[in-house]
């Protein structure tokens, strides 16, 4: 029998417990920095800008670095470099912990995507290794997939506990324990594996990788905010041909860094575009949810983590059910009913309104949770079964690098249409008798809104809070929209290049 139907052992599954774990810790990391937003705002007061930068420095970085990592793991062993990240990443979760100022703590945010950068393709190349036969390696992905949807699930409800108890820098320190199993349990458990050729190593591709990325996901993140100004221009300009120049030196390489040749099978590319689009609306829609809760239903962090458990467990149940479904539905018809179903809850998302309450928030939410974990985990196996095993490592970090290109380009889009709308609605009608000297804090962000209108006096406290709350929503409403037409369109696309898989 050959070695590619070779069947996983016990050790091997209690190996993928271990790659989930870095891969859950990941995904709470994210979704405890929405809850604790408004506690940090209140404490360091960051700029608007600067609170962006918080939530988008992470995916900068990451996004940045991914490729050159993925490498790095299959020169050097991924599950060495999987134990490097952790040490990297403990280390900036105690930094962000006792961050005194914003710009110490994004300089944590910055250590965190390093450290990242190195645990996401780690994890999921070595999955390609151990797990050779095609159904358990679904399966492996879909535990893997659902795992970080359980970071999305646990993390609201352990960092909601601990704002309610504690300061906002316990969210981070929660994550020290998870990195010390990491690297106890790593060398027992989970096999290394490396390129045995792995060629010449070659420094200016890496240097064109990262600068070109940065400079790409930058002009992404300042054009969305302050339009198509020189800064755009330039660094976007400057990403594009640095790119280029990358393409062209992978080409002609006798040891390319990534092999570029993977993008002329349709379904790689399919699939990598996938997983930008599906990152994209996930990251934009979950940090519209969770100042929902917090800040115009006015649930506690540990209520509104609570409530989203619910579509945590949605992305869950798509991850570990989609593998089945796929022995008997084609892979492309499930990716492209995944983008169907974030369509649909995007579209429910259009109509949540300021005192819509609840349910229809997460009804959205779960439908675009239950598309995205449905569409990842396949996404990721073909991905992985792409390219050599050998060369696993960098072919999920191209997987990864357009995840994580969706966030920031989400957060950045769909966030800067929710500013936006927010900044002019509230601009436009803010109470002729509001101070001068608090009137601007309640034009940046709905969270500065609310916190303006605790000062006022009667009527003007409702007025304004019924204000900001209208413009929070009718940005939301247009980001919703937006997504929804961008999904449909995309779900034709993909079924399309998908539907012979």
């Amino acid at each position: 029998m050959s070695d590619v139907h070779e069947k996983a052992t016990r050790k091997d599954w209690l190996g993928l417990a271990v790659l989930v774990v870095p891969i859950l810790l990941v995904s709470m990391d994210i979704s405890v920095l929405y809850l604790a937003l408004p506690a940090v705002t209140a404490d360091l007061e960051p700029s608007s800008n600067q609170t962006l930068w918080i939530l988008d420095l992470y995916g900068f970085f990451l996004a940045g670095l991914l490729i050159t990592m993925g490498s790095v793991g299959d020169r050097i062993g991924r599950r060495r470099l999987l134990m490097v990240g952790a040490l990297v990443f403990g280390a900036a979760s105690v930094l962000a912990a006792f961050s005194t100022s914003p710009e110490m703590l994004l300089i944590a945010r910055a250590l965190l995507g390093v450290g990242g950068a190195t645990i996401a393709p780690s994890t999921l190349s070595l999955i390609r290794n151990m797990f050779r036969d095609p159904a358990q390696r679904k399966e492996a992905i879909g535990l893997w997939t659902a795992g970080f949807a359980g970071g999305g699930a646990i993390g609201p409800v352990i960092g909601g506990f601990l704002l309610e108890h504690f300061w906002w820098g316990s969210v981070f320190l929660v994550n020290i324990p998870v990195m010390i199993v990491i690297l106890v349990a790593a060398p027992m458990l989970v096999p290394e594996f490396k390129d045995p050729e792995p060629g010449k190593f070659d420094p200016i591709s890496v240097a064109l990788s990262i600068v070109a990325m940065l400079g790409i996901v930058y002009a992404i993140k300042h054009g969305a905010q302050e339009g198509f100004d020189v800064a755009t221009v330039s660094t976007a300009a400057g990403g594009l041909v640095l790119g280029f120049l990358f393409v062209l030196r992978q080409r002609k390489a006798k040891d390319p860094l990534i092999d570029v040749t993977l993008f002329g099978e349709r379904a790689f590319s399919a699939a990598v575009l996938v997983q930008f689009l599906v990152i994209f609306a996930l990251t934009g829609f979950s940090l519209f949810a969770s100042q929902y809760l917090q800040l115009l239903v006015g649930l506690g962090p540990l209520a509104a983590g609570l409530w989203l458990l619910i579509p945590a467990a949605a992305a869950a149940v798509g991850a570990v059910f989609s593998p089945t479904l796929s022995k008997i539905v084609p892979t492309g018809t499930i990716i492209a009913g995944g983008l169907v179903l974030i369509a649909v809850g995007s579209l429910a998302l259009h109509f949540v309104g300021s005192n819509s309450g609840i349910p229809l928030l997460i009804t959205g939410m779960s439908l675009i949770t239950l598309g995205v974990g449905a569409a990842s985990t396949l996404n990721s196996d073909i991905v992985l079964t792409a390219a050599a095993p050998e060369k696993a490592g960098a072919a999920s970090a191209l997987s990864e690098t357009g995840a994580e290109l969706g966030g920031a380009v989400g957060i950045a889009i769909l966030g800067t249409i929710g500013s936006t709308v927010y900044r002019n609605g509230v601009s436009a009608q803010v109470p002729p008798n509001t101070p001068a000297d608090i009137a601007g804090p309640a034009t940046e962000t709905v969270g500065g809104g609310m916190a303006v209108a605790e000062l006022l006096p009667p009527p003007l406290n409702d007025m304004l809070r019924e204000l900001a709350a209208q413009s929070f929503v009718d940005g939301l409403n247009l980001a919703a929209v937006w997504s929804a037409g961008l999904m449909a369109v995309s779900a034709v696309v993909v079924y399309g290049l998908l539907r012979r898989t």
